[in-house]
């Protein structure tokens, strides 16, 4: 009986020592200080610096420009919906993007009078899979002038694209959805 009070006894200060141990260890990690890779000083200082290289010029330009006022523009009609997720609904005016995009799978749509692009972008093919190249097939259905409600989390532009480009969440056709965007699973 006594060998066995012993062993418990014994056991239970390894073991408490074990925890103690690694607590020790949790606590010294989480008091080092976490520096900060790039503050907003270091930020400001690189966007400047960039702004004054040849590509950032080129693109203030753009900006500047007509053609860029305009995207810009477009951009701002539908930007409350697209923070809100909300519908927008859409007309079907091309099924291919402009000549020399290279943003994969999209179509051209027109909301509230402006042209934009909705890019799906690159179709995704798994190896030893069935079923390949059917992530937009119900897509391919669509025809010019038909009538879809889109939902997006994001627009963007580029001075290579004469139109802002919308990122394809979410299409339905006359209730029935065409498209629905798989959350990443990595979690980004």
């Amino acid at each position: 009986m006594k060998k066995l009070i012993y062993a418990l006894i014994a056991s239970l200060i390894v073991v408490s020592g074990l925890v103690y141990a690694n607590r020790e260890i949790k606590t010294e990690s989480s008091n080092k200080v976490i520096s900060k890779t790039n503050s907003s000083k270091d930020k400001n200082t690189e966007l400047k610096k960039w702004e004054a290289s040849p590509d950032g010029i080129m693109f203030n330009n753009w900006k500047e420009s007509p053609a860029g006022k305009k995207v810009l523009e477009s951009i701002a009609k539908i930007r409350k919906p697209v923070k809100e997720f909300n519908e927008m609904e859409a007309i079907v005016t091309s099924l291919s993007l402009p000549e020399g995009s290279r943003l994969g799978f999209g179509i051209m749509v027109k909301i509230d009078g402006e042209d934009y692009i909705l890019a799906f972008g690159v179709e995704k093919y798994e190896p030893n899979n069935y079923n390949l190249g059917v992530e937009f097939e119900q897509l391919y259905s669509l025809k010019v002038n038909d009538k879809i409600i889109i939902r997006s989390r994001s627009v963007s532009y580029a001075p290579k694209y004469a139109y802002p480009i919308i990122a394809g969440d979410y299409v339905e056709k006359e209730g029935k959805i065409l498209y629905k965007r798989e959350p990443n699973k990595d979690g980004c």
